[in-house]
C-alpha cells in the first residue's frame, strides 16, 4: 500500500508519518520504505536513524562531476545503484530521503528521480509511507505520483483546516491518482474540535481522526529523541492507531 501525508508546515506531518510507521510495523505490517520527500528532511531523526546521502546530493554529484559516473556502466544503472547506496536500512523499515537540490531544473530532475526509483523499488515492501514537502508547490510538480491512502494534516485552526483543502481541492484539480484521502487535525483539544467541525463539513472534507497535545511528544522533540520511541501506550500513539484502524489501514484488536 501507498500510503502520503501532506499539508502546511508546522502541522505535525512528520510526527504523524514517524508514529504510523511505528504503528503499522508493530502490527506487522514489515518491510516498510519510508521517502521523506521533504526539502526540510527530517524524518530520519524522528524514526532515530542516521541521516542519510540524498537524492539532492546524488543529483548534485551527477551534474557537477561527469567523471563520478563509472566506465562501462549506463547512467540509469549507475543512478540506481547510487540510490540503493542513499538509503538507510532499519531493521523493519527503510528511508530515502530527497534533501534540497541545488541549481536551475535540479528540483524536477530529483523529484522525477524519486519519484521513479520509489515505483520501482514499492513491490518490495508492505507499505511505502511518503512524508511530503510542506505546502501545495510539491502536488503541482506531481511528486505525489499515485497513492492508496493520503492523509491530509493540520493544526487545530480554521487557517489550518482551509489550507488542507486546498490540498485536497489541488489534488482533484491536477489529477493525482489518490485512492481515498482525509484529513487529520493534530494537537487538538477537546473543545476546539467541535468548533472546527462545521468548516471541516462545509469545505467538503472528511475527518479521518484526531490527535490530542501529548506532552511525551514535546519532551522528545525538546531533547532530540526518537518519535518513534515514543511509548504506545502515550496519547498521539493511541490517537494514530486509532485512525489507522479507523480507516481500516490496521484492523482492530
Amino acid at each position: 500500500m501507498q500510503i502520503a501525508v501532506a499539508g502546511k508546515g508546522g502541522t505535525g506531518k512528520t510526527t504523524f508519518s514517524a508514529l504510523m510507521i511505528r504503528q503499522l510495523v508493530s502490527a506487522g505490517h514489515k518491510p516498510i520504505l519510508a521517502v521523506d520527500a521533504d526539502a526540510n528532511a527530517n524524518l530520519a531523526e524522528a524514526l532515530g536513524v542516521p541521516a542519510p546521502e540524498t537524492v539532492g546530493d546524488i543529483v548534485a554529484e551527477m551534474t557537477s562531476d561527469r567523471r563520478s559516473q563509472p566506465g562501462g556502466m549506463s547512467k540509469d544503472r549507475y543512478l540506481s545503484y547510487r540510490m540503493c547506496q542513499a538509503m538507510a536500512e532499519g531493521d523493519d523499515f527503510d528511508l530515502l530521503v530527497m534533501g534540497r537540490p541545488e541549481g536551475a531544473g535540479c528540483y524536477c530532475y530529483a523529484n522525477n528521480l524519486l519519484r521513479g526509483f520509489v515505483g520501482e523499488l514499492a513491490q518490495n515492501y508492505r507499505d511505502v509511507i511518503m512524508d511530503n514537502e510542506a505546502g501545495l508547490e510539491h502536488l503541482s510538480r506531481r511528486t505525489l505520483g499515485r497513492a492508496d491512502v493520503l492523509f491530509i494534516v493540520s493544526d487545530a485552526t480554521a487557517r489550518g483546516v482551509q489550507t488542507a483543502a486546498r490540498v485536497a481541492e489541488l489534488v482533484r484539480k491536477v489529477g493525482l491518482e489518490v485512492g481515498r484521502m482525509g484529513l487529520v487535525v493534530n494537537r487538538a483539544r477537546e473543545d476546539t474540535v467541535p468548533v472546527l467541525e462545521g468548516l471541516i463539513t462545509e469545505l467538503g472534507l472528511e475527518l479521518w481522526g484526531t490527535i490530542p497535545f501529548d506532552p511525551d511528544v514535546e519532551a522528545y522533540d525538546l531533547k532530540a529523541q526518537p518519535l518513534y520511541d515514543l511509548p504506545e501506550d502515550g496519547a498521539a500513539s493511541q490517537a494514530v492507531r486509532r485512525i489507522l484502524e479507523r480507516i481500516e489501514i490496521l484492523l482492530k484488536g
